[in-house]
C-alpha cells in the first residue's frame, strides 16, 4: 500500500506544481517553496520512526522519512527549473529557517506542563524530544547537501540544457549520498556503526529517488509551454 500512496501523493503534487507554475508564475515560486518547507518538516517528524525497506533481495533498516525526501528533492528541483538558482538558494534559506522554528515550537510545547489526565505525555516526549547532536547534523547536513544539489543542478542545466533526466538524476543522487553520509556520521560517530546505517540510507534514498524521476520528466513537459513566461520572474 505505501507504494500506491507514494506514487498517488507524488502524481498529485508534480500535476499541482506545474499547474501553478503554467497558471500563475508569479506565485509558483512561493507556491513550490510552501511545499518544499511542509516536506522538510515532515521528514523532520518521521525520522523517528525507524522501518524495513524492503527491496525484495536484501532489506535495510532505515527511517521512514526516506519515503519523504523524494519529494524534497524533486521540490527543489523544481523551483531550479524554471525560477533559477538565486531563488533556489532562497528557498534552502526559508525551509531552514522552518525547521529551525519546527524544534523551537517543539521545545516551547515540552515545556508547558502537561493537563494530569493526558495519558500520552510519555509517548509524546519519546517522539518528539530530539538530540541536539542529531538535530544539529540534521541542519549542517540540509544546508550542505541542499545547495551542492542547487549547484549541482543548474550547472548541468547550463551545460546540457537538454539532458533533463541527467540533471535531475545526478543532482539527486549526489544530494541523497551526500546526505547519508555526513548526517550519519555528524550524528552516530562515536555511538554505533555508522557505515551499516550510511549504506542503507544510501541506498535506500537512491532508490526511491531514482524512482521518482519520471515524475520530474514528467513536470517538465507540462511546463514547456510556460517556458516564455519564466523570464518574468526567473533569477
Amino acid at each position: 500500500m505505501v507504494w500506491i500512496y507514494w506514487i498517488i501523493s507524488l502524481t498529485i503534487v508534480t500535476y499541482f506544481s506545474a499547474y501553478v507554475v503554467r497558471r500563475f508564475p508569479e506565485l509558483g515560486f512561493a507556491a513550490l517553496t510552501g511545499m518544499y518547507v511542509l516536506y522538510m518538516a515532515a521528514s523532520q517528524i518521521f525520522a523517528s520512526r525507524i522501518v524495513i525497506f524492503d527491496l525484495i533481495v536484501y532489506k535495510f533498516v532505515a527511517p521512514s522519512a526516506i519515503f519523504i525526501y523524494p519529494f524534497v528533492s524533486q521540490a527543489i528541483d523544481m523551483i531550479n527549473e524554471v525560477y533559477g538558482r538565486k531563488k533556489t538558494h532562497i528557498a534552502i534559506f526559508i525551509a531552514f529557517v522552518s525547521q529551525v522554528l519546527l524544534i523551537v515550537f517543539v521545545l516551547m510545547m515540552n515545556a508547558l506542563t502537561p493537563a494530569p489526565f493526558f495519558k500520552y505525555e510519555s509517548a509524546w516526549r519519546a517522539l518528539f524530544t530530539l538530540s541536539i547532536r542529531i538535530t544539529i547534523a540534521s541542519w549542517i547536513s540540509f544546508l550542505i547537501c541542499q545547495n551542492v544539489d542547487a549547484f549541482v543542478f543548474d550547472k548541468l542545466k547550463q551545460k546540457f540544457e537538454k539532458q533533463v533526466w541527467l540533471r535531475s538524476v545526478a543532482s539527486d543522487v549526489l544530494d541523497l549520498t551526500l546526505d547519508s553520509i555526513i548526517f550519519v556520521t555528524l550524528a552516530f560517530w562515536g555511538t554505533m556503526p555508522i557505515l551499516p546505517l550510511i549504506i542503507g540510507q544510501m541506498v535506500s534514498k537512491n532508490v526511491i529517488g531514482f524512482l521518482d524521476t519520471p515524475w520530474f520528466l514528467w513536470y517538465k513537459r507540462l511546463i514547456t509551454p510556460a517556458e516564455s513566461e519564466k523570464n518574468l520572474v526567473a533569477k
